[in-house]
């Protein structure tokens, strides 16, 4: 605990405290919630959307919404939240981010601040990390919002204008971070608000949020649009490159991700081009091909960043290590690494519309998320977000023994101890998960 905590008390405990008495009216509530019958549970619905009109607040409605929620749940799924998930919920609905441990039930834990923010009909988004946990997550979860009279939709790629349509207008949309952006994009190129799938941007939940919102800030999305800028350069200097040596033509700098041409490389290629000086007299373009075909050749492995399927090039995703079908590299590297495989290197693409998904998120009226590791990213998301992160406390107390780091002398070192830690623990028939910088 750092000085400040043990001077002035932890913020987070001081937050969870200031949210005990609205826990306690929750569960107050119960008895007389589990007395209520399936129909007049169902009214409820109802019952709190006349009373925002009536104006009364969400804040108002909160603990009996939750009763509400929690009572549907363990009738249709058979699922009681616990308090520590009733405090996840108030977090995440004061918008936050709750940082929640692997297990203690985030999907269950978004069923309250979803419900209880659909109740004003503006439409509530929750963003998962693949298509698949959107699709399970909206069946799952959709049990309890259809107990209630809400409606449940999700935004899928293989889906036309008219279901994107229809899935926004539900009261509860699920979808990727991906789809939700590329659906804001097309709508900003859309001619009329008749062919815009998306309502205004309301209230987002985000699972996995530091993934989203700060490993991904910066991943820009784009549509694109066929060029016709010609493609029969990148198979000629895919060639010339494969024939440098790496240290005394070219240096790799995998941290930076970059390849730079030394002096003795861009001799050799001025002799295998024929030309005195590549740069005045081969110009931006032949520069330019040149340094995608050494960023394909040397940055960009296959089956690691990428894979090639029916004699395409198809990208794999750094955080997941699924398959993105239909994103391709910009700027020309797409080309030089089709080139490289020996595919047919297809047209150029021009940009259309691009946006980030941090410039995306900052869109939303207000914004929460759950991870279970947000904390470290805490002072990022406060300062570009403007989110705060409280640690929300396990349901049972933790037997695990966390122990601090080891620090080795080199790389190599590390990956023996590793090596010998995993053999051990083998031995003694004990499972092993290690967890890699990427997939």
């Amino acid at each position: 605990m750092s000085l400040w905590n043990r001077v002035f008390g932890d913020p987070d405990d001081k937050y969870l405290k200031s949210l005990e008495p609205l826990v306690e009216r929750i569960n107050g509530l119960e008895s007389d919630v589990q007395k209520l019958s399936d129909v007049e549970l169902q009214a409820k619905t109802d019952e709190f959307k006349k009373r925002l009109k009536e104006g009364e607040t969400l804040d108002d409605l909160l603990p009996e919404a939750f009763a509400v929620v929690r009572e549907v749940s363990q009738r249709t799924l058979g699922m009681r939240h616990f308090d520590v998930q009733l405090l996840g919920g108030m977090i995440l609905h004061r918008g936050r981010i709750a940082e929640m441990r692997t297990g203690e039930g985030k999907t269950l834990t978004s069923t309250l601040p979803v419900y209880l923010n659909a109740l004003e009909g503006k439409g509530v988004h929750v963003v998962t990390v693949n298509s698949y946990l959107a699709s399970r997550d909206a069946e799952w979860m959709g049990e309890i919002y259809a107990f209630l009279g809400l409606t449940v939709g999700v935004t899928d790629r293989e889906m036309d204008p008219q279901e994107k349509r229809e899935a926004y207008q539900a009261d509860i949309t699920y979808g990727t971070n991906n789809e939700f952006g590329f659906d804001y994009l097309r709508d900003n190129m859309a001619g009329d608000m008749q062919t815009q799938v998306q309502r205004k941007l309301n209230y987002a939940i985000i699972d996995e949020v530091d993934s989203v919102l700060i490993d991904e800030a910066r991943t820009p999305l784009i549509i694109s649009a066929p060029d016709n800028q010609s493609t029969s350069d990148y198979a000629r200097f895919s060639r010339l490159v494969a024939q440098l040596t790496e240290n005394e033509h070219y240096n790799v700098d995998e941290k930076l991700r970059s390849a730079a041409l030394t002096d003795e490389g861009i001799k050799k290629l001025e002799e295998l081009l024929g030309v005195e000086n590549i740069y005045e007299e081969g110009g931006i373009s032949i520069v330019h091909h040149l340094e995608q075909a050494l960023r394909a050749q040397t940055l960009y492995t296959r089956d690691k960043d990428y894979v090639v399927r029916d004699n395409e090039v198809l990208i794999i995703d750094e955080f997941t290590g699924r398959i993105l079908p239909g994103r391709r590299y910009s700027e020309g590297l797409h080309q030089a690494i089709e080139a490289k495989e020996g595919v047919e290197v297809q047209q150029h693409s021009r940009t259309m519309a691009t946006i980030t998904f941090q410039n995306f998120f900052r869109q939303y009226d207000r914004l929460s998320g759950m991870t279970g590791t947000a904390k470290t990213e805490e002072e990022e998301f406060q300062q570009i977000y403007g989110l705060e992160v409280t640690v929300v406390p396990t349901n049972k107390p933790i037997e695990r023994n966390d122990m601090s780091d080891r620090i080795y002398q080199s790389e190599v070192g590390k990956f023996q101890a590793v090596i010998r830690e995993v053999k051990e623990r083998h031995e003694k028939g004990q499972p092993v998960l290690i967890g890699t910088a990427s997939v």
